[in-house]
């Protein structure tokens, strides 16, 4: 069941606490076992111990009667530290696609990820979504490195009937997407999409690379896949993608395989940039907006 790990530590922390008064020795004893809990639940160490933090404060700053019910303060504290950490705000693609092409110009986004994360396929269900909503965009197929990336790119790209922008591989992958947007403007289309090459988020080479595509065509928004099954290294990836070249948004991908769920607040909190989507399928519609009450409440097991 997705989330299931995530929901299971909740569940058993608010199990330990409840009807019981505690000594701070056996506060201290739960509280440890649920931050190790937390961690191994895809939660970040240092964002697992703010959520046992808050825990700690709101039970020793209260008095708690002896067999009275303390598990709806620790749901409540919880819900509030949580909503804190993933309710960074949205963003509306495509109003904000809409705006701008009214002013005679592109919205341009690009798209970082390491191979395997699904970027390719995420980018193909923001096309997607943005041609059911009136707006055909174009790909810039700007990851000139790893064999057969554009030609997937254009797989998609035929299948949704959108134009793609290509070059050689080997060639400048900046120029790629100047061209992509030169071809946008030309034609009076509203969006582009460039997809960049996802080599190891350690490579120095490929960081410079994105920085270069970031300086040539001035996108709007700067996009970072994960893959909600990769944990720790999901987090590492948004920590180094927004130090080495900006996230101003995460769209955290096969959601719908993670029995984990700790990766979306793990990333929110190193990258402090909200996920606006998570990839919930394989198919295009498959890429749902992300609501924070709603991942906080089944996080908790609230009803929605």
């Amino acid at each position: 069941m997705v989330f299931e790990v995530l929901r299971s530590t909740i569940r058993g922390l608010i199990d330990r606490v409840r009807y019981r008064t505690l000594s701070r020795e056996e506060l201290d004893r739960i509280l440890s076992d649920t931050l190790l809990e937390l961690v191994a639940a895809d939660v970040a160490y240092e964002v697992a111990e703010s959520i046992v933090e808050s825990v700690r404060r709101s039970l020793v700053s209260v008095r708690v009667e002896r067999g009275s019910d303390v598990g709806q303060l620790v749901v409540n504290t919880l819900r509030s530290r949580l909503l804190e950490l993933v309710d960074r705000g949205s963003i509306d693609i495509v109003g904000a696609v809409r705006a701008k092409c009214s002013r005679g110009e592109p919205y341009v986004i690009v798209f970082f990820g390491v191979n395997g994360v699904g970027k390719t396929t995420t980018i193909a269900k923001v096309a997607y979504m943005l041609k059911v909503n009136g707006v055909t965009p174009v790909l810039a197929a700007a990851d000139t490195f790893r064999a057969g990336a554009q030609e997937q790119l254009e797989v998609h790209a035929s299948k949704l009937g959108v134009p793609i922008i290509k070059g050689r591989y080997g060639s400048d992958p900046a120029s790629v997407a100047h061209d992509a947007i030169e071809y946008a403007r030309a034609r009076r289309l509203c969006a582009v999409l460039v997809d960049t090459a996802g080599r190891m988020h350690v490579d120095y080479d490929l960081m410079g690379e994105m920085r270069k595509i970031v300086r040539v065509s001035k996108p709007d928004l700067r996009v970072l896949v994960v893959d909600a099954l990769t944990g720790g290294d999901a987090v590492e990836q948004a920590r180094r993608f927004n130090e080495e070249v900006g996230v101003d948004a995460v769209i955290v991908a096969k959601v719908d395989a993670d029995v984990k769920g700790g990766s979306i607040i793990s990333v929110t909190s190193v990258t402090g940039k909200p996920v606006i989507y998570l990839g919930v399928g394989q198919g295009y519609e498959d890429l749902k907006p992300f609501n924070p009450v709603e991942y906080v409440d089944t996080i908790l097991g609230l009803k929605h």
